[in-house]
């Protein structure tokens, strides 16, 4: 094992998976992802503790950015990514950055995560402010990349959280909250893109959704803020109008016209009747929290 890392341990449940048939070789790999949930259940506390500084620090007008190396990097830009349609934010309020990178979101460049320099020009690029969120994500939490963004970011008065699965990772001494998600073994060992990195993927699910849940970016369990920027995305607007204000389909995209294809606009005028003008004063007025307005 390298430095305590749990996930550069060797699995003896899959110690003998190369002789295996492909059926087999599958469900030893199905078996060790059913712990990632498990583990991920150990830390609820933290990953709440989180969401909600993330929360906080966005209804201050404060931004987060992921960064990380291999893998964990690229989940990160992953989930950055995906805020902007989902919830309708702007671009750079949730931010991903990898070491190496956009060549790196696809291929290798492993000696990216030593390397301190590229560490602090992509914490320069994200141009944090006090108060902004930075996530660092590292299966063993020890890379110089990550731990120097984690140690800078400190410094200028960022909240700094760290997303790791190795008890003692080095960059937990750079962190206000750590999540620590205890996945053991890998099936392969120290191949952290497999249960590390579901566990990730499934952290960092939690922390973007739930601090736009947290701000008002959702009604109920819908996307209410989600962009509609094809067929397929317009199709599930008037779904969500429709069931959110008992109407039909085609009233719904009668709505959804007239509000310029905004989905909580469009809540608004076909609850209370009104114009799309009054349905933005009713909005700011609430702070743009959809629930606020029609209940």
């Amino acid at each position: 094992m390298i430095d305590g890392i749990l996930t550069e341990q060797n699995n003896l449940n899959t110690a003998e998976i190369d002789l295996q048939s492909a059926y087999e070789i599958a469900r030893l790999i199905n078996q060790e992802d059913k712990k990632v949930a498990l583990a991920v259940e150990t830390q609820l506390q933290s990953i709440g503790t989180a969401i909600e500084s993330i929360a906080q620090s966005f209804l201050n007008g404060g931004r987060m950015a992921y960064f990380g190396a291999g893998t964990s990097g690229r989940l990160g830009v992953l989930d950055a990514s995906e805020c902007w349609p989902t919830f309708g934010v702007a671009r750079d309020m949730v931010c991903g950055f990898v070491a190496g990178g956009n060549r790196a979101l696809r291929r290798s460049v492993e000696a990216a995560e030593d390397n301190q320099e590229a560490a602090l020009a992509d914490l320069k690029a994200f141009e944090p402010k006090s108060g902004d969120v930075v996530v660092a994500i590292s299966a063993s939490g020890n890379p110089v990349y990550t731990l120097t963004v984690l140690q800078k970011a400190k410094e200028i008065g960022c909240v700094t959280i760290g997303v790791t699965c190795n008890p003692v990772a080095k960059f937990n001494a750079f962190a206000d909250i750590v999540i620590c998600v205890p996945v053991g073994a890998e099936v392969l060992t120290g191949s952290s893109r497999m249960k590390a990195g579901t566990a990730q993927k499934m952290v960092l699910n939690m922390l973007s959704t739930g601090a736009m849940i947290r701000i008002g970016k959702t009604y109920k369990n819908y996307m209410i803020d989600v962009r509609l920027k094809n067929k397929k995305l317009m199709q599930r607007g008037c779904r969500i109008v429709a069931e959110v204000c008992k109407i039909t389909p085609e009233q719904a995209a009668v709505y959804l016209k007239k509000s310029g294809k905004s989905v909580k606009l469009a809540c608004v005028m076909a609850s209370k009747k009104c114009s799309r003008k009054e349905a933005e004063q009713l909005l700011a007025d609430a702070g743009g929290i959809l629930r606020k307005v029609i209940g």
